[in-house]
């Protein structure tokens, strides 16, 4: 409900935004959706013909899938060292 809500919202707000700056704006959209526990198949589905807000998705998941890979590479070293002592 809540993804469905920001789409109409980005639909009326974004015509006022500068060409040039709706990828940001997009970008920011996301984040603070993601940052509200709103999941990302609930954006991907809520905003499905909307490009700027579907390649700010994309963008978000691959910057964030990087750090999830460096998380787990930390828990798992960390593992490691326990089994020293």
């Amino acid at each position: 409900m809540a993804a469905e809500l920001a789409n109409e919202v980005w639909q009326e707000i974004k015509r006022y935004v500068n060409g040039m700056d709706r990828a940001e704006a997009a970008e920011a959209l996301v984040s603070v959706l993601i940052d509200n526990d709103i999941s990302a198949e609930e954006i991907k589905s809520a905003f499905k013909s909307d490009s700027e807000v579907k390649q700010a998705l994309k963008q978000y998941l691959d910057d964030h899938a990087d750090e999830d890979e460096d998380d787990y590479d930390e828990d798992y070293d960390d593992d490691d060292d326990d089994e020293d002592y």
